[in-house]
C-alpha cells in the first residue's frame, strides 16, 4: 500500500501541482515586479513568495474538508467544480488568443509583492487550490486511518516539491527566460495547457462517480 501511496499521492500530486502552478509562466511577472530591486531583495522576493505559497496549499491541504463541510458542499460537487477551473484554465492556457508570455502591467507602489500578487493567486491561484482541495477529498475517504495519513503526508510532500522547484525556477528566472525565449515557453504553456485539461476531465469524472456511488 505504501507504494500506491508513493506513486498516487506524492508522484502524482507533484505532477498534478506543478503543471497547475507552472513555474515557468511566472517569470514575466517576478520579473517585471523585481525591476529595480538588489539580487539580495529579489532572492528574498522568491523566497517569501514560495513559503506563501506553501503554506496556502497545506492549510487548503488540511482545512479544505472541513470548509466543504461548513458550508454543506459535497465532494462530487467540489471535484466536478475544480474540474471546471482547472480544465478552464487550462484551455485558456492552449487556446488563449492574449500572449501568455507578456508581463503584465503592475503598478509598483510598494516593496514587498511576495504574498500577492506572487503567491497568490499567481503560484497558488484558485486552481491550484481546487486541486488540493479535491485531493484532500479523495484523501479522507480511504478507509484506513493509517493510510489516510500517509496520503496526507505524502501530499504535503508532494506540495514541499513543488514549490521547491518553483523556487528553483523564480532564483533562476533571468537565465530561464533567456535560454528558452519567448517560443520556447510558449510550447512548455500549450503543453501544461493540455496536461491541465485532462487533469480537469479526470476530477470532473471523479466528481460524477462519487455521485453516482452516492445516489
Amino acid at each position: 500500500m505504501l507504494s500506491t501511496l508513493f506513486v498516487q499521492y506524492l508522484v502524482g500530486g507533484f505532477i498534478s501541482l506543478i503543471v497547475i502552478t507552472n513555474p515557468v509562466s511566472k517569470i514575466p511577472l517576478y520579473i517585471s515586479l523585481t525591476q529595480g530591486m538588489s539580487l539580495g531583495e529579489r532572492k528574498k522576493q522568491a523566497n517569501w513568495a514560495c513559503y506563501y505559497a506553501a503554506a496556502i496549499m497545506i492549510i487548503s491541504l488540511a482545512a479544505g474538508n472541513l470548509l466543504l463541510i461548513f458550508f454543506g458542499i459535497s465532494y462530487g460537487a467540489l471535484r466536478i467544480a475544480g474540474g471546471f477551473v482547472v480544465g478552464l484554465i487550462g484551455y485558456q492556457m492552449l487556446f488563449g488568443s492574449r500572449d501568455q508570455l507578456g508581463a503584465p502591467v503592475v503598478r509598483r507602489n510598494k516593496e514587498d509583492y511576495s504574498f500577492f500578487p506572487l503567491a497568490m493567486p499567481g503560484i497558488s491561484g484558485p486552481g491550484t487550490i481546487a486541486v488540493v482541495i479535491g485531493i484532500a477529498t479523495e484523501i479522507v475517504e480511504i478507509p484506513d486511518l493509517v493510510d489516510m495519513v500517509g496520503a496526507f503526508v505524502m501530499t504535503g510532500g508532494a506540495i514541499v516539491l513543488t514549490c521547491l522547484v518553483t523556487w528553483g525556477v523564480l532564483r533562476s528566472a533571468d537565465y530561464i527566460s533567456t535560454r528558452l525565449g519567448s517560443s520556447g515557453t510558449q510550447v512548455l504553456t500549450k503543453l501544461m495547457g493540455f496536461l491541465l485539461i485532462c487533469i480537469g476531465v479526470q476530477f470532473i469524472a471523479s466528481g460524477i462517480r462519487t455521485f453516482i456511488a452516492g445516489s
